[in-house]
């Protein structure tokens, strides 16, 4: 027993020594995935746009996407991911920022549409003494609490940050628009890949892109392309299921709790596929319009964190008694 609690204290320090190392590092990180994209969008529009058919009807596509993954990369970056301790944010003006599909005195709040929102309940932080609301963490390496936190990113995408309630869209739609333009630079670039490595019979490399740098980008554009599209699909299903990375993780053991006392768990944020998808992405009747996921503008989440759409009826999730919820303290139990 003693052997065992010494074992899972050096555990405990090794993930906070790997939380530290990858905080400090947080910012190369940035650093080199910016460098990563121009590498990437300079050998698409140098290398294979140019050999693209009808090259006038082809070209806005893919500058639309370039577009969207620079701009929602720059977003998910800077963006607050929602601090519990920081002031509501407002929606703000010019171009950059959507207009609703319909203007409501208190914002766009999914009132209607059988959508009922409830005010969330709220517990102090065992770490750093704030009152939160529910949903919110206590994220280690920032040292704060998020509202609706899904995990801290400085790795694969490189962001620095918290994902959380305010940013949590721009980091969905990078990774899909990511998914697509390595898909895409996979697919079109195919023929220059094997010219690049002489497979072909010319030996006549036109581009401005040096061939061991095409080589080099086309082969990690395969692998990011494989490796971001199966996150893209496990963070689209978790929004599906109403759930983030950290509550996917805790209700698998309400899962288990509800079980053996012969109960079943229901998350009570779970309004159905089609709902959740529309409340993360905000948009519809009550929300933005749909081509806010084409152009890459900024709205707002649909609520401000101290509130929370529920099942109807449900005031908490089924199965979990109240006591039994998971803290971020669980897991420093010695």
């Amino acid at each position: 027993m003693l052997c065992a609690r010494h074992v899972f204290r050096c555990f405990k320090w090794l993930e906070r020594a790997g939380d530290r190392i990858t905080g400090a590092a947080g910012p190369y990180f940035v650093g080199l995935a910016v460098i990563l994209q121009a590498i990437g969008a300079a050998s698409f529009f140098t290398v294979i746009q140019p050999s693209l058919p009808l090259r006038w009807f082809t070209t806005p596509p893919c500058i639309l996407i370039a577009l969207n993954l620079f701009t929602h990369y720059y977003y998910v970056c800077t963006v607050p991911p929602g601090f519990v301790q920081d002031e509501v944010s407002h929606p703000g003006g010019g171009r950059l920022w959507a207009s609703p599909s319909r203007r409501t005195s208190a914002g766009v709040r999914w009132s209607n549409r059988g959508v009922t929102l409830l005010t969330a309940s709220t517990t102090a932080c065992r770490r750093c003494g704030l009152m939160r609301p529910e949903r919110a963490h206590h994220c280690r390496i920032c040292g704060r609490c998020v509202i609706k936190y899904d995990h801290h990113c400085p790795l694969p995408a490189g962001i620095n940050q918290c994902v959380g309630l305010n940013n949590e869209r721009h980091f969905v739609l990078f990774m899909a628009y990511l998914v697509i333009s390595t898909f895409f630079l996979s697919i079109l670039g195919y023929s220059q890949a094997l010219e690049a490595v002489g497979l072909t019979y010319s030996n006549h490399w036109p581009y401005m892109v040096p061939q061991l740098a095409y080589i080099l980008t086309y082969m990690l554009s395969v692998v990011i392309c494989i490796a971001v599209f199966i996150m893209l699909c496990w963070h689209l299903w978790g929004i599906a299921r109403g759930e983030t990375t950290v509550e996917a993780q805790d209700h698998e053991v309400y899962k288990r709790i509800a079980k053996d006392r012969g109960d079943n768990f229901v998350n009570s944020f779970d309004l159905g596929k089609s709902t959740n998808l529309r409340l993360f992405f905000n948009i519809g009747p009550d929300g933005y319009p749909w081509y806010t996921l084409i152009f890459p503008l900024r709205i707002m989440p649909y609520t401000d964190g101290r509130s929370w759409a529920r099942r109807e009826g449900f005031q908490r999730h089924q199965g979990v008694r109240e006591g039994e919820e998971l803290t971020d303290d669980d897991d420093d139990d010695t």
